[in-house]
């Protein structure tokens, strides 16, 4: 699909988290009760085989992409002019290589199909939307984007305690954080170039006001500012307030303009000021999680993470050699299940335990290995046994599965008689006969 056609579609769904630019902020848990709420997410969250209409999370990284390069160049260019900026303003300006970094990471990571086979959700505000996206989410809401391996850690296997996440879920954890965190940097970066645009609309006002900067004393230059603007935002109040306080009282009927407005939305200067520095203040510290935490991901093996909160890895581990086979041996156990898991009514947790009870019965020790059922001779019976039924598009390499080094020289054989017969054919019809051929 087109880029534009994607946007467009991604901002007129009915209930995407994309059509709204909150700061991803909710109450900070301690680790407790960030088991606990993973716990209640996991009994909350529903999945899905038929998801309908799934949202791209490829063309919202390009937008990302976009709005944050935007804010850098904003920023660098308030810098240059000599303007004052945020603390926050300043983490996104020194650090934006490690966010150029993170993005560029993702495209490589995230091919187009990446999400199509993990559960959807089927409800609630992410309905369509891979589960473990929901879960990154929920993380990255209640730790203020703060990431620690150990915290991430418990919070995975805290939401497994009540539902099992895939091999593929949890795969994807990695790169789902890396999602959602560019995401909300871009939520932050965006608020900052606003709120940087308005206190300078204000400086400009107030400079008219006062007569200082080289401007002129014009008494109406909030009046022209009222005609254009309409909205009165927190920043732009309070950086005018923080201008005209204290001055000279020809600029009264500014400030008493300003009481009035703020007024009417049940707030006073005193309210404003104090929260719009908490607001500052709070964009400040999530920021630099986002780009503290960036960077310690780039640091983790998240090989050793996938195999910490693997269900099925503690499942073989339990009841066989597993854990002393090299990693390459392991993946292959994990990608038969895997597989096995998506023709299959049972889950891959039961599948590794069907497994395991089929190797532990077994009558020699070639048949004890969980390998026999996953790779080798037993792959059939495994399979009659789990109730797996192959799709369409495993049917060439099932194929290449069964068969022998025999059965490939027979397909050869019979493919290159059936194309030599057709042009002999029309050859002896042309009287084309004997030596000739």
């Amino acid at each position: 699909m087109h880029p534009f056609l994607s946007g467009l579609i991604e901002r007129i769904s009915a209930g995407s988290q994309w059509n709204s630019e909150q700061i991803l902020r909710e109450e900070i848990f301690s680790i407790e009760r960030l088991e606990q709420h993973a716990q209640s997410l996991a009994a909350a969250q529903p999945v899905t085989r038929q998801p309908g209409f799934r949202r791209s999370l490829g063309s919202r990284l390009r937008s990302n992409e976009k709005v944050l390069l935007a804010a850098y160049r904003s920023i660098a260019h308030a810098v240059d002019e000599g303007r004052s900026i945020t603390p926050a303003a300043e983490w996104v300006l020194d650090n934006y290589h490690v966010v150029e970094e993170q993005i560029r990471e993702i495209r490589e990571d995230l091919p187009g199909g990446f999400y199509r086979q993990l559960p959807k959700l089927a409800e609630g505000p992410f309905a369509g939307f891979p589960r473990v996206f929901g879960i990154a989410w929920a993380y990255v809401a209640h730790t203020d984007s703060r990431f620690e391996p150990e915290s991430l850690r418990r919070f995975v296997r805290a939401y497994q305690s009540v539902q099992p996440l895939t091999i593929g879920e949890l795969w994807a954890v990695a790169i789902t954080l890396r999602v959602v965190l560019v995401e909300n940097l871009r939520r932050v970066a965006q608020r900052i170039v606003i709120s940087r645009a308005a206190r300078q609309e204000a400086d400009a006002i107030a400079d008219r006001l006062l007569g200082v900067n080289g401007q002129a004393v014009d008494p109406r230059a909030l009046d022209a500012w009222k005609r254009r603007a309409g909205a009165l935002t927190p920043a732009f109040a309070v950086q005018l307030v923080q201008r005209l306080r204290d001055q000279d009282p020809k600029v009264t009927p500014a400030l008493v303009w300003l009481d009035e407005e703020l007024r009417a939305q049940h707030l006073d200067t005193d309210r404003v000021v104090r929260d719009e520095h908490q607001r500052q203040g709070a964009s400040n510290v999530t920021v630099r999680n986002i780009i503290t935490s960036m960077r310690l991901m780039t640091d983790v093996d998240w090989a050793e993470f996938f195999e910490s909160v693997s269900l099925v890895d503690e499942a073989l581990n339990s009841a066989s050699h597993f854990a002393t086979m090299d990693f390459a041996t392991r993946n292959l156990y994990r990608n038969a299940i895997e597989k096995l898991g998506r023709g299959a009514p049972l889950s891959e947790l039961e599948i590794a335990r069907r497994v395991l009870d089929l190797a532990n019965s077994a009558p020699d020790e070639r048949q004890s290995d969980p390998g026999f059922y996953l790779l080798a001779e037993g792959r059939t019976h495994l399979e009659r046994l789990i109730g797996y039924r192959a799709r369409l598009r495993d049917l060439p390499k099932r194929i290449s599965f069964t068969v022998g080094a025999a059965d490939y020289i027979a397909a050869i054989s019979f493919s290159g008689a059936l194309l030599l017969a057709v042009p002999l054919a029309l050859m002896q019809q042309a009287g084309i006969h004997g030596a000739m051929l």
